[in-house]
């Protein structure tokens, strides 16, 4: 059995503005034709739980291409569909944390410690199966790239593996199980701090320098779902004569994320994080600066004239008490929004794009910052990642396909348009998700996937 050739969505966000009834034909993976405002009348009504006999392609019946090879009778989707999200800053490992930190006072500092627990806790076996359900759960709400941000590296003591990207090769292989792809943005982590050896579970992280870390990730391979970029963890982790070294693109980097970082930069360098990352030769275009909270008048302007992207993560931020970064400060100086779940406290990119508008409303207490049409942009950005041909539905662009179910509880009486998607749903409501033209979710596997999702986790935290 094939997946659908192509659909007739009802309502779709196509050049930037929601239309109605669009046709969408699909090849290999990418979409040949965007038509908006097609005749009904040609097409199945398809049900995101339907059972494979009817999805069974068949002929569309006096459609004037049906003799061309490839066209099939249009399925037809209910609801409101998008391009594919893009999770643009992800630490799949993380997951195993959710509901388990909030015990008692604390900052970022302390919850990093027991980060650093479930990080000791793993080997490739239990990463794959960790990850797996991971990307699953990114998957039933609506993202079909990942930007997985990876830092732990080797064993327990530091010593490598046989396969020095042991751990990198689950990551990878557990975006492929999943169905959507992978920029895998191996990490160089060499300092528990500035001028401060790693310590303890930091081990795992270091390949000791530059060098070593250049010389393990050379010998990863991307395929057409997975590509291999790299990261700076941060300007703690990283000294600048090390960070001098170029990378291959995409380049990211946590930035400014904590007060104690900037005051660490400043006693050591003189300089902020971001004024160190310049100062390596970095700050370009290509790179992404993720969090970038605690910044300068002079940090904005100077990301800004790079045109970096900068990765806003609220619902993790929030979480840790990092702070509310200048989002839009950024954007008007030239910079580009993307966002990300980081630390899954939450899997919903979805509440993820309101809440860079709903924080600043908090830090300002003034509204509209953002329009929809900018935070749903901001969404589905895959270029940050190394993915310019996906994020849009456009010929020539990965077939990608996000529906939401508009008559839900959350979403009916909302507009069925991009605010519906912005500051209405959220990842439950997804119905359907189409990666590179396949159907990679449904909306009745949720159950299951909570079940494997227990499991998984529940291993992971088994007394040893």
């Amino acid at each position: 059995m094939s997946d659908p050739t192509a659909y007739l969505l009802e309502r779709a966000w196509v050049d930037g503005a929601v239309r109605d009834d669009v046709l969408v034909r699909i090849d290999e993976g990418r979409f040949t034709s965007v038509t908006p405002d097609t005749p009904r009348g040609h097409s199945r009504h398809f049900s995101s739980v339907a059972t494979p006999e009817e999805r069974r392609d068949t002929r569309l019946a006096g459609d004037p291409d049906k003799d061309q090879p490839g066209h099939h009778e249009p399925v037809h989707l209910s609801g409101l569909t998008i391009p594919g999200l893009a999770n643009g800053h992800s630490h799949a490992f993380h997951r195993a944390l959710r509901g388990r930190t909030q015990r008692g006072r604390g900052t970022f500092w302390t919850w990093r410690e027991q980060m650093y627990a479930v990080a000791q806790r793993l080997d490739p076996e239990a990463y794959l199966a960790l990850a797996t359900v991971t990307f699953r759960e990114m998957v039933a709400a609506g993202i079909t790239c990942v930007g997985e941000f990876h830092y732990l590296h080797h064993q327990a003591d530091g010593t490598p593996y046989d396969d020095p990207n042991a751990m990198g090769h689950a990551l990878l292989e557990a975006a492929r199980i999943a169905g959507l792809r992978i920029t895998l943005l191996d990490t160089c982590y060499l300092m528990a701090g500035i001028g401060r050896p790693v310590e303890g579970v930091q081990r795992r992280f270091s390949d000791g320098d530059v060098d070593g870390w250049g010389e393990r990730v050379a010998a990863l391979r991307g395929t057409d779902g997975a590509r291999i970029g790299g990261a700076y963890h941060s300007v703690r982790a990283v000294p600048l004569d090390q960070m001098r070294t170029r990378t291959a693109s995409p380049l990211h980097i946590h930035l400014s994320e904590q007060v104690a970082e900037n005051e660490q930069s400043l006693a050591a360098y003189g300089l902020t994080p971001t004024q160190v990352f310049a100062e390596a030769g970095h700050l370009t275009e290509w790179n992404t600066l993720v969090h970038a909270t605690h910044l300068t008048d002079d940090d904005v302007r100077l990301i800004g004239e790079a045109r970096a992207y900068v990765d806003f993560c609220p619902t993790t931020e929030r979480d840790l008490g990092d702070g509310i970064g200048p989002g839009r400060a950024l954007h008007d100086a030239g910079a580009r929004l993307t966002v990300g779940s980081d630390s899954h406290a939450v899997v919903d990119l979805f509440e993820e794009m309101r809440a860079v508008e709903l924080d600043e409303r908090l830090a300002t207490r003034q509204r509209g910052h953002w329009t929809a049409t900018e935070l749903l942009q901001a969404g589905t950005r895959h270029d940050s990642l190394g993915w310019e041909d996906a994020g849009l539905i456009a010929v020539g662009c990965r077939a990608d396909l996000v529906t939401i179910g508009t008559d839900h509880v959350r979403t009916a009486g909302t507009g069925a348009d991009e605010h519906t998607a912005v500051f209405a749903a959220v990842a439950e409501d997804v119905t359907q998700v189409v990666v590179d033209g396949r159907i990679v979710f449904r909306q009745g596997e949720r159950d299951q996937l909570g079940r494997d999702l227990a499991t998984a986790i529940d291993r992971i935290w088994e007394p040893a």
